[in-house]
């Protein structure tokens, strides 16, 4: 890339814009290469398009989450509808790390730091469990998926406070509680190479959902709102205060949860 610096918002957008997984993880890659040698600046005189306009692969079909069969890990092919399950997930990571980066402007450098490591390392998620599903005889969308998390990015489009307090934060941390249990699921299998690749992908997001932890503090810093309160708030009007259990305290707590917010979260679950 030679001339001027440019725009790391107009490059983001590439990235979004890509619908299939080769050319999105490609537009990823040469982003976050140009971006490390400081060729990207944070300077844009363009209003940020629409969530909507973001770019979708042609499969998996997209469904109703209630219209998704229980997947058998009994069979080959349970396991691989439940990794493709996964893969989906992080396929739409990728795009909400880089909607975070690309909307949200003005925030300081660390942030889109962060957001585009997050990028990467759900890039790299992906390429796993794609790997591992082809291992299988199966391939990204040869399975039906459903499309929440990227409707949350939609819902939250408007503010950084919301996105971080409603994906990160909820439903990106559900993955820190489920995912123990699937690995030893696979386990329980003799599937070891899924267990491998479950295993990076958990403690990477840790990290992930401590971003969002981090970035979701400084905003109620900013705005001199307190914390725990305003979470909570968020969860009430966007999710009905419908929290899933059991949580995994310890992840949790890794990512940024304080004791008091896992102690409301148990009792929004027992109330359900």
């Amino acid at each position: 890339m030679s001339g001027e610096p440019r725009d790391l918002f107009a490059r983001a957008w590439e990235c979004l814009a890509a619908r299939q997984p080769e050319s999105k993880l490609a537009a990823s890659d040469a982003v976050l290469r140009d971006w490390r040698l400081g060729l990207l600046g944070l300077d844009s005189g363009e209003e940020p398009r629409p969530a909507s306009e973001v770019g979708q692969p042609e499969r998996p079909e997209l469904v109703d989450p209630r219209r998704l069969a229980q997947r058998n890990l009994a069979t080959e092919q349970g396991r691989a509808a439940l990794l493709h399950a996964v893969a989906h997930i992080e396929f739409n990571a990728i795009n909400l790390a880089w909607d975070a980066a690309y909307r949200f402007r003005g925030m300081p450098r660390d942030y889109y730091d962060d957001w585009l490591r997050v990028a990467g390392e759900e890039a790299s998620h992906f390429r796993l469990l794609r790997a591992r599903l082809r291992e299988l005889g199966w391939d990204y969308g040869d399975f039906p998926a459903h499309n929440g998390l990227w409707e949350m990015a939609q819902r939250t489009a408007h503010d950084p406070l919301a996105r971080m307090a409603l994906v990160p934060r909820v439903l990106e941390a559900r993955g820190l509680d489920v995912t123990p249990g699937m690995i030893e699921r696979f386990r329980a299998r003799g599937d070891e190479a899924s267990v491998r690749v479950l295993e990076v992908i958990l403690a990477e997001e840790v990290g992930h959902v401590s971003i969002g932890s981090r970035w979701f503090a400084w905003l109620c810093g900013q705005r001199g709102l307190p914390p725990e309160q305003t979470y909570f708030r968020f969860i009430e009007k966007y999710m009905n205060n419908q929290i899933r259990c059991p949580l995994h305290r310890e992840a949790r707590r890794q990512a940024g949860f304080s004791e008091a917010e896992l102690q409301r979260l148990e009792a929004l679950c027992r109330k359900a």
